[in-house]
């Protein structure tokens, strides 16, 4: 029966005795599960907390720094700081050598041209890359000195075996500065122009060959 109907009826009466006792119970019952009914939750609404907060601290830095970080680097640091002085020499020796093949090369046969002029840019390579050295151990860039004064080769077999001693005593050179330095990245370094060095004195040794032989 609707209950519009029955308080016309009865209106003093329950028309659903145990309605309010069932939904006491229904409350307290969710009540102690911890769920919250749709008309409890309307009446009392939770308080809602605001989030913890987590303090962190401080961010560390990466432990592990990034490579040429490092104030003092293993290669190319403090300790080839004494071969300075070295390296410079080697510089200014690889540019007179680039200077005297360039002069060289316009009075070669045709056929040995090419090469002399070749060997020149082998020696400025080598000055490339050792100014590169002076850079990567002090941060500055090496300016070899300029030389104005006009080089004389003299004849051209005579010539030739200048070149060839001063290519050969240059990579000598550079081995023994190879097993002085402390710094084995700037050894290395060393020893690979040692071995060019070497090469081009080979090289201008053939040209000789075939000069002397006609």
């Amino acid at each position: 029966m609707e209950k519009g109907v029955w308080q016309r009826v009865a209106p003093t009466l329950n028309p659903w005795p145990g309605a309010d006792a069932v939904g006491k119970a229904l409350r307290d019952g969710a009540k102690a599960d911890g769920v919250t009914l749709a008309s409890d939750a309307v009446r009392t609404p939770h308080a809602v907390s605001a989030p913890e907060t987590v303090s962190l601290g401080p961010v560390e830095p990466d432990a592990v720094s990034l490579p040429g970080a490092e104030p003092d680097p293993c290669c190319m640091g403090t300790e080839a700081e004494t071969d300075l002085a070295v390296v410079a020499g080697f510089v200014e020796d690889e540019q007179s050598e680039r200077r005297q093949l360039q002069v060289l090369a316009r009075q070669a046969p045709v056929w040995a041209r090419q090469t002399v002029l070749s060997l020149s840019a082998r020696a400025a390579g080598r000055a490339r890359r050792l100014i590169a050295a002076y850079y990567l151990i002090t941060g500055e860039t090496y300016l070899p000195a300029v030389r104005t004064e006009r080089i004389y080769t003299g004849k051209w077999c005579p010539a030739l075996r200048e070149r060839y001693h001063n290519a050969a005593c240059t990579a000598m050179n550079y081995e023994r500065a190879a097993d002085g330095t402390p710094d084995p990245c700037l050894g290395a370094l060393f020893r690979e122009l040692s071995a060019d060095a070497f090469e081009c004195a080979e090289a201008v040794s053939r040209i000789l060959e075939r000069s002397l032989v006609g």
